[in-house]
């Protein structure tokens, strides 16, 4: 049987622990882009749970503000656009996109819900009461999941830029997702009048 040479021990030796590293690396990735596919399926989540309660906050609104139409048409085409934009690749663009659509979707809700000033008996109805409270709480959790997404994607978005993993995410296609971004004129406080 014969010995194997220095150079050869030295070189499988590098091989394993060359294997182990990339193995090792190449598995982290995969575990921040699951991580980050995963929150976005939890805002979507909390996003479907807004677009479930509008139909039954419709209906009750209805009954009381029968002439609201355009308002009531409002929400529901918003909501309708809410709910078909499909973010496949968590790109900078389809985030915004789906962002705008919710966005509107929003600012319908936040007409329907300025409609009780309006009806003082809506404003009593238990019905609207629990709903516009489901819904208030909808909203901080959609905050609270945007922000969970934003987390894991710098994370995954950070590990695929750092030397030398950027090096194996180039190699096996790891991309950039894109991040929520505040609303323009966000950073402006609203003017209350009385």
């Amino acid at each position: 049987m014969k010995k194997l040479g220095t150079t050869t021990i030295v070189l499988i030796v590098v091989a394993v622990v060359l294997f182990f590293w990339g193995k090792s690396t190449y598995n982290g990735l995969v575990s921040k882009e699951e991580s980050v596919s995963a929150a976005w399926s939890q805002v979507e989540n909390v996003y479907q749970r807004r677009a479930d309660l509008i139909p039954n906050l419709v209906a009750t609104v209805k009954g009381y503000a029968e002439h609201e139409r355009e308002t009531l048409q409002a929400v529901t085409d918003a909501r309708t656009n809410a709910t078909s934009i499909k973010v496949e690749n968590l790109s900078e663009a389809e985030i915004a996109k789906f962002q705008n659509a919710q966005d509107q979707l929003s600012q319908a809700l936040g007409r329907l819900l300025a409609v009780r000033e309006a009806y003082p008996d809506l404003k009593a109805s238990q019905n609207f009461s629990e709903l516009q409270a489901q819904l208030e709480g909808t909203e901080n959790r959609i905050a609270v999941e945007r922000n969970k997404f934003n987390e894991a994607a710098r994370e995954y978005n950070t590990a695929i830029r750092q030397f030398p993993k950027n090096i194996f995410a180039s190699i096996f296609g790891f991309e950039k997702k894109g991040y929520f971004k505040a609303v323009e004129g966000a950073d402006v406080a609203p003017k209350v009048e009385f």
